[in-house]
């Protein structure tokens, strides 16, 4: 099982520290720290006579129905026209502590992970993620706020019915409400301006909650980390054990699971996209079908995201799946985990065979990438390619590795992307190796939802002159992240170490790559692996007609 929700940042998987970057690909729904950036799957979307005081009332609706996704998608759409708008901002960051907390809490390994962890641990658990901030985020913490926004995942997590029935059952909510209120007129008092202060914090609400509500202390402590990665900004996060281990794997190009992109409904799951190879194709599922029911527990009474983590499991387990495909009745069948590679060089064709024009979509970056990557260049290279068009549609992020070892293939010499962060490990400036470039004509293809990792291909191959960008401005993410494993109690987090910019020194954070030729269009790549016909695409129609142009007898220039 993989999710359509897709994040977009850069990742460092590491325990102390590593030196080379990552760039998140597709995480899974559970792992995922926000749900919006990249290919959202909300039907929200911005009117033309938006303003913030009309996202602000809309979102205020959708919130009120607990539909904290869809806000969220409505918020970083808004601040991606208005970046600074304050309230937008808070608002944002106030919408994603309550769909983080479903998301806990509907996370089987998290419940176990509260469930197992001693107070202690617990605390030094919240001390190790201080740590992590202050030494490797990158801007300069503001500890206040870290605190402050602490308190209050704490204060909305008391006031969730999932939040009480796991850890104050029995306890009525004047109770709770007093308890609350008596800490927060002790904390009214104090100054928070260190990592020591707001480590004092956590400690204190803990004890005083622990005394008035019983409130174990571990629920305490997991809030006030949450609410500490939320306020930094949207792409930082905790990582559940499950979380932690999807996102490693899906690094490495591969998860266990059915081979299904999901987005979630009211009602149901609905599949998009079933990968090839995966237990779902062999099982006969395919894209518009929609499940209704997980292990006999229904979407419509338990939540999609808890019915969703009841498809993962370990592999060789069954799980059994019902799924209604179109007007038909419901039908329901057993299905065997098993691991599942997911596809990173998607399509490689000739798309023009007498003009010589070939054709790789890349749907994002991972480990396998580059592997595949060449070996789709000799096989177009067999078939007569004299020109090439790279189509990064879509394409989220990947391995930030894999994007500059891309872009090497093309660029002879010079800069591809610098990374520039608080902490100096963070500086670094990648350059092209001559070794192994090829020198046919290039073409890229992006779109509003090609970011990061994609982005930094783009701008690379533009700013150097090397190639034609065609399609629309992309997305604008310009950060790195890191992923740190948490000694203390297991799981992770991921925190935004450094800001990236192109070979002249621009910066693609809420900006993005702006292409050559400007050509919008609907149609992209389908979710089957196969191309849609070139009369309906017109970016890709015209990058095209610009290789037929343009083409040249191919070559690669292998040593310097």
């Amino acid at each position: 099982m993989r999710f359509l929700n897709r994040m977009r940042g850069c990742l460092r998987p590491t325990c102390g520290w590593l030196f080379g970057g990552l760039v998140v690909c597709i995480l899974q729904l559970a792992g995922v720290s926000e749900p919006v950036f990249g290919q959202s799957t909300s039907v929200v979307s911005l009117q033309q006579d938006w303003s913030p005081d009309k996202v602000l009332y809309q979102c205020e609706q959708l919130e009120r129905d607990r539909q904290w996704s869809e806000a969220l998608a409505l918020y970083q759409q808004a601040l991606r026209k208005t970046p600074n708008d304050a309230r937008l901002t808070q608002r944002r960051s106030l919408a994603r502590i309550h769909f983080d907390l479903e998301r806990r809490y509907a996370d089987s390994s998290f419940l176990q992970q509260i469930s197992r962890t001693p107070p202690k641990i617990a605390e030094g658990t919240y001390a190790e993620v201080l740590l992590k901030i202050q030494s490797y985020y990158v801007d300069e913490p503001n500890w206040n706020e870290i605190a402050r926004y602490g308190l209050t995942a704490l204060k909305f997590a008391l006031e969730a019915p999932e939040f009480r029935e796991q850890h104050l059952s029995g306890v009525s909510l004047d109770r709770i409400k007093n308890g609350f209120n008596e800490l927060t007129d002790v904390l009214k008092k104090v100054s928070v301006q260190k990592r020591v202060d707001a480590n004092w914090v956590a400690t204190q609400s803990a004890k005083m909650l622990r005394a008035s509500i019983d409130l174990p202390e571990q629920a305490t402590y997991m809030e006030f980390i949450c609410g500490a990665i939320a306020v930094l900004d949207p792409y930082s996060a905790y990582l559940s054990d499950n979380q932690y281990s999807e996102t490693m794997s899906q690094i490495d190009g591969n998860f266990v699971g059915l081979g299904v992109e999901l987005k979630s409904e009211l009602d149901h799951l609905a599949i998009v996209n079933v990968i090839r190879g995966g237990p779902a194709e062999q099982g006969g599922l395919r894209g518009g079908d929609k499940i209704t029911h997980v292990d006999f527990k229904s979407v419509s009474q338990f939540g999609s995201e808890r019915v969703a983590d009841l498809l993962r499991g370990e592999e060789g387990s069954e799980v059994v799946v019902t799924v209604v495909r179109g007007e038909n009745a419901p039908q329901t069948a057993k299905f065997t985990r098993r691991r599942v590679e997911i596809p990173s060089v998607e399509i490689v064709q000739m798309v023009d065979e007498q003009g010589g024009v070939g054709y790789i979509r890349v749907a994002n970056f991972q480990k396998t990438t580059v592997r595949d990557f060449d070996a789709a260049l000799w096989s177009l290279q067999r078939q007569g390619m004299r020109s090439l068009i790279v189509d990064m549609r879509g394409n989220p992020g990947g391995l930030l590795s894999a994007a500059v070892d891309l872009a090497d293939r093309f660029i002879s010499n010079g800069v591809i992307v610098a990374t520039k962060g608080r902490n100096p490990l963070e500086d670094f400036t990648h350059r092209a190796d001559s070794t192994g470039t090829w020198r046919m004509p290039l073409y890229v293809l992006i779109d509003e939802n090609s970011a990061s990792a994609s982005e930094i291909f783009a701008a690379a191959i533009r700013d150097q002159g090397r190639g034609k960008v065609i399609g629309t401005q992309s997305y604008g993410k310009g950060s790195v992240q890191g992923i740190f494993a948490l000694n203390v109690s297991g799981g992770g987090i991921r925190l935004t170490t450094a800001k990236f910019y192109g070979p002249k020194g621009d910066s693609i954070n809420q900006i993005g790559v702006k292409p050559d030729v400007e050509v919008r269009s609907a149609a992209r790549p389908d979710y089957d692996g196969q191309l849609q016909p070139v009369g309906d695409d017109q970016v890709l129609q015209t990058a095209i007609s610009y290789a037929r142009q343009n083409s040249s007898p191919n070559e690669v220039v292998v040593g310097r």
